[in-house]
This record gives structure tokens, C-alpha cells and sequence, in this order.
């Protein structure tokens, strides 16, 4: 488990694959700019059982063991690791994201011979921006 002051991350596990399904068959929680496959349980559960060593997905949760969401990292062509995540509608705007995102890339340059994370976001959603440009500086 990686470990922050507000929020943890955990590995995601078979168990926790029905609630997975849940929010990403969920428009709410991926929200307007996020785009997840809609997939069945089964089909979840497939994909789990093929993640590669260089795809890790972890559950966010709060310090009381309440899952928020998700982040997930994925290493493409040796070097270059990309970052997705997502939060529970209500949860958001509170740092969480902020705090799961930062704990995740201490990990992975402390952690993986990496040479950069690469930051994406839809350009109509402005809430990453600014907080990748605090990061990145």
C-alpha cells in the first residue's frame, strides 16, 4: 500500500473488480472527459486477469478504507509512463486526485528506471491543468 496523509492508494485486487465495473459503466463518475470501454464483470475480469507488469491499477481511498476511485499507471515503450485516474463525483475538488496523483509518481520515479510521465487531459477539462504545471515545476 502507498500511503498519504488524506488518502491511500491500494492495488486493486480480484474483489475489488465488481465496484471497478460499476464506475467505469458509470457516466457520472467518469464524468464528460474521461473514456473507459463499457465492459460486463466478465469482461472486467478478463482484462484483470491479461494486465501486463507494466500496467499497476490502485484503488484511492480515504484514510478510513472508503474507496473514491481509481489511478492507474501504465509504462509504454520502456520509458515513458502515463497516468490516468478517477474520482467519485463528491469526492472531487477536495485534493484527492491531487494527493493520489503525487503519491503515485514518487512512487514510480523512486521506484521504475523511468524516464518521464507524460500528462494528458481533455482540452476542455481545466481542473489538471494547473495542478500538473505545480507538479511539473
Amino acid at each position: 500500500m502507498l500511503e498519504g496523509k488524506s488518502v491511500n492508494l491500494r492495488i486493486i485486487e480480484k474483489e475489488d473488480l465488481p465496484l471497478l465495473a460499476d464506475w467505469s459503466n458509470n457516466p457520472e463518475f467518469l464524468g464528460e472527459y474521461i473514456w473507459l470501454p463499457q465492459q460486463s464483470r466478465t469482461e472486467r475480469e478478463k482484462r484483470y486477469d491479461n494486465i501486463t507488469p507494466d500496467t499497476k491499477w490502485f484503488c484511492i481511498e480515504k484514510k478510513d478504507g472508503t474507496k473514491i476511485g481509481f489511478i492507474a499507471h501504465l509504462v509504454a515503450h520502456g520509458k515513458l509512463t502515463a497516468i490516468g485516474y478517477a474520482l467519485l463525483p463528491d469526492e472531487r475538488g477536495k485534493g484527492y486526485g491531487s494527493e493520489a496523483v503525487k503519491i503515485l509518481v514518487d512512487y514510480l520515479f523512486l521506484s521504475k528506471d523511468i524516464g518521464c510521465i507524460q500528462a494528458e487531459a481533455h482540452p476542455k477539462n481545466m481542473a489538471p491543468r494547473g495542478f500538473w504545471r505545480k507538479l511539473a515545476s
